[in-house]
């Protein structure tokens, strides 16, 4: 790309960034508020967004919409370079390039460049935080230390992504940079995730029943890593359009093991549609990966449900308990609407959604668990007038000054 090219690239991803960067900083915030802390949340929903349409672009076959990158033909949009995108779209009716693809495509990459920027406004803040703090100048009490370590290890992950979205592109969607770009993606919002809480202090609230649920947080450990692997294994099957190979259920093509061929679908390094000797991937090798996919999802709704149930337990986790309970029965629900209505749209989005969900969801439980008070007993019913008696006590105190934990 020239260089005017790439300059109206980069002022595309700065122009969507700083609409969320102008509310945090001009719009109000409210007492003992914190623009970093909210600047942080903000970029968790964007790039929750990000995931979702960047699987929006897989589903509708839109990766190759521009064929390099990161510009489209070398230019900075779909319109300058609407000449090279009809040819192609000429060639190739049914082919992989048009108008609509390409669009599809660069407001997706418009997007990735705006959660670099956020990222990038968050680190330029956490240093001059910290920066604030060593030279002993004055900072509200309540303003919690900034983190530009983790902002730093969050930058570089982004550019790590960047690098795999280009080849995903450059090497015509190959399955491995496929899933691999998804699951740095889910990385990068569960590490955002973990650097908002770190600003939250409200996700800092002792809760009194901790002792009563042993091994919860290894449990928690475990089912996090657990939907993780079932993601990559449902990347898998996104990468190589398996998801019709079984078009019924809960049997696949009529029997409870149809022919599989594990070797060739489950080969990482390979073009996409092709087996491992350059052949054609036959249906046996996609349908082994349609059936891992399905199979290993009982083991995750048993172990996210057993989660939750333990978890309910806990004071203080109600929240993400109720959310977790949702999210895993509309993933089951989406993901059988999947298979017995032919890979809808609107489910297909919606069951990456939930999968991004559900992770987001175990990483605030994972957060969560180990900062929870071991030591304190249950908390038992109280009287309004000594409840009230109480607030009196602590409206004069500096820790009722505090944000108020959730």
């Amino acid at each position: 790309m020239q260089g005017f090219d790439l300059l109206l690239l980069a002022f595309k991803g700065i122009a969507i960034a700083s609409l969320p960067i102008a509310l945090v900083w001009v719009g109000r915030v409210p007492k003992n508020g914190d623009r970093l802390r909210r600047l942080a949340w903000v970029t968790v929903f964007i790039t929750f967004d990000l995931i979702v349409f960047g699987g929006f672009t897989r589903l509708t076959d839109s990766g190759l919409g521009c064929p390099d990158w990161p510009g489209c033909y070398a230019k900075a949009n779909p319109l300058m370079a609407s000449q090279d995108i009809r040819s192609a779209e000429s060639a190739l009716p049914y082919g992989p390039v048009s108008m609509t693809k390409a669009w599809i495509e660069m407001i997706h990459r418009y997007l990735a460049m705006a959660v670099g920027v956020l990222i990038v406004t968050m680190l330029i803040v956490s240093v001059r935080r910290g920066w604030r703090r060593r030279s002993a100048r004055a900072m509200p009490s309540w303003m919690p230390p900034a983190e530009p370590g983790l902002v730093t290890v969050l930058l570089g992950l982004v550019v790590l992504q960047g690098a795999f979205g280009a080849w995903t592109v450059t090497q015509k969607l190959q399955p491995i940079f496929v899933s691999t770009h998804l699951l740095l993606g889910l990385a990068l919002l569960a590490l955002l995730i973990v650097h908002a809480l770190k600003l939250d202090d409200r996700a800092r609230l002792p809760v009194t029943a901790a002792r009563s649920v042993p091994g919860l947080r290894i449990f928690a450990a475990v089912a996090l890593g657990i939907l993780v692997l079932q993601i990559a294994l449902g990347g898998w099957v996104s990468a190589n359009y398996a998801v019709l190979a079984c078009s019924d259920f809960p049997k696949c093509q009529g029997v409870w093991l149809p022919e599989m061929d594990f070797a060739n679908g489950f080969h990482l390094w390979r073009e996409l549609g092709k087996s491992a000797d350059g052949g054609y991937l036959s249906i046996a090798a996609l349908t082994a990966i349609h059936w891992v996919h399905r199979s290993f999802a009982w083991i995750v709704v048993i172990v996210l449900a057993a989660l939750a149930l333990r978890a309910r337990r806990v004071d203080g986790l109600a929240r993400p308990v109720a959310v977790l309970w949702a999210l895993l029965a509309a993933q089951f629900a989406t993901g059988l609407v999947n298979v017995v209505f032919a890979w809808p749209l609107v489910a297909a989005v919606l069951h990456n959604a939930g999968a991004a969900g559900l992770l987001a969801t175990l990483v605030v439980l994972n957060y969560r668990l180990p900062r929870l008070s071991p030591s304190a007993q249950p908390v038992l019913p109280r009287s309004p007038s000594l409840a009230a008696s109480d607030r009196a006590a602590t409206e004069g105190s500096p820790s009722s000054r505090s944000p108020r934990p959730i």
